[in-house]
């Protein structure tokens, strides 16, 4: 399959050249804070969120240029992102993240939140000196909105009254917010009219969305050593996904499975054994199809380019995890 780097070959250059400038903006001066944002920008992430940046902005500028501001907002963009998992697997307690060693297990926790911070609080001196107001908001919005997405999974654990709306609106704190809001701020450094800065912001929420139904399926469709945890694992957390939502209602055992938060021997086999046996996994691959289909329907709005056929292409590739 189609690996989501060997989409992004208009910006290729521009991605190597954002991951040196990530490390470089972080600085020497805490060689510890130092040691872990070289590792975490080192990693060799898929770079999406900055890529999809660096080519809305490609596809929007007459001349296919990028400008510094929007390289500017692309590594304020993974900042943000890497801050974000950091403190992620620090509440998950997540040894590895895609196969690497998380900071916290390298280090330990005071380092690991203290490394968030510290990246967040760089982005948002970066984010303050672009000089615009408006992107300002955008990206300080996502900040919050990340918090916000953590606490709502955090009090909904093993809540089967969740509605597959509340799981949506959680997913775009905890996913999409980010996509929406930096391609929103592409079409604001770029000068675009309202419409079409509203646009790409649509464009971003609706793969934002379609990027975690698509990854809430994974963990119950692939292997360990594709996800880098175990099968079912959101489950096991008491994290309730698309695909055990639309389980539960077929399935009224389930409720009583997870109400119970799994405390027989067989209860979670059972649960998982019961969510790929349900019509759940083909629902949430059909609402993902709809986001994905907005997500385009927007793209069409913009001139036809090299970048906006990588963009589509991306799009494509987020439902083609699925196969």
């Amino acid at each position: 399959m189609t690996s989501a780097t060997s989409l992004f070959s208009p910006v290729e250059a521009d991605l190597v050249l954002l991951t040196d400038n990530l490390k470089s903006l972080v600085g020497a001066r805490h060689k510890i804070l130092y040691a872990a944002a070289e590792h975490l920008f080192g990693a060799g992430g898929k770079r999406i969120r900055p890529a999809i940046v660096l080519l809305l902005a490609r596809a929007i500028e007459s001349d296919g240029d990028i400008t510094a501001r929007h390289r500017r907002l692309a590594e304020i963009t993974e900042m943000i992102h890497t801050a974000s998992l950091v403190h992620d697997d620090v509440v998950d307690e997540s040894a590895t993240r895609r196969g690497v060693p998380t900071v916290h297990s390298l280090f330990n926790n005071r380092v690991a939140v203290l490394a968030g911070d510290f990246l967040f609080a760089q982005s948002s001196w970066y984010l303050a000196n672009l000089d615009n107001l408006e992107v300002v908001k955008l990206l300080s919005r996502v900040i919050m909105d990340l918090a916000e997405g953590e606490i709502r999974q955090g009090l909904k654990h093993f809540d089967t009254t969740l509605s597959i709306e509340a799981y949506l609106e959680k997913s775009y704190y905890k996913t999409a917010t980010l996509i929406a809001n930096s391609a929103k701020a592409v079409g604001v450094l770029s000068e675009v009219p309202d419409a079409m800065a509203e646009n790409l912001y649509q464009f971003g929420r609706s793969l934002g969305l379609a990027y975690q139904i698509v990854d809430d399926i994974l963990d119950f469709t692939s292997s360990a050593e594709v996800m880098g945890k175990p099968a079912g694992s959101d489950l096991l957390s008491g994290n309730l996904t698309a695909p055990v939502l639309y389980a539960l209602e077929e399935v009224p055992y389930l409720k009583t499975l997870i109400d119970r938060e799994f405390a027989e021997s067989e209860d979670f086999e059972q649960a998982v054994e019961l969510v790929n046996a349900s019509g759940g996994i083909d629902r949430s691959r059909e609402l993902a199809t709809q986001h994905v289909h907005r997500a385009l329907e927007c793209l069409s709005q913009l001139p036809p380019s090299e970048s906006r056929q990588a963009l589509e292409d991306i799009s494509e590739y987020v439902l083609r995890r699925l196969k």
